[in-house]
């Protein structure tokens, strides 16, 4: 599936659907640099795709920082509430406490 996605990449086509797809590719190998560059750019495109911003800040979490993983998820409760997704959020406010309880 990377694969594919990643020929598509390379034709042109770029949008944050397609960014989305390489950047859980990637989180799901454990590539986590390669994840966050995707979904970095995927919430570029989309500022309210809060499953990306979940995403990202495991992504980030995974490699060690913690303050853009926490940055992260509350823009991604934002993008959350704005689009009526309760589930992400509910999601996304569970990891901030873990984070919270970490520190």
């Amino acid at each position: 599936m990377l694969e594919s996605l990643e020929k598509m990449l390379a034709k042109g086509v770029d949008n944050s659907l397609l960014r989305f797809g390489l950047g859980k590719g990637y989180l799901d190998l454990k590539d986590y640099a390669r994840a966050v560059k995707h979904l970095q750019k995927c919430v570029e495109f989309d500022l309210k795709y809060s499953a990306a911003w979940k995403l990202l800040g495991k992504a980030q979490l995974a490699q060690g920082d913690n303050a853009a993983a926490r940055n992260a998820w509350e823009r991604g409760i934002e993008a959350a509430q704005a689009h009526g997704d309760k589930q992400a959020e509910k999601e996304m406010t569970v990891f901030l406490k873990k984070l919270d309880r970490q520190a």
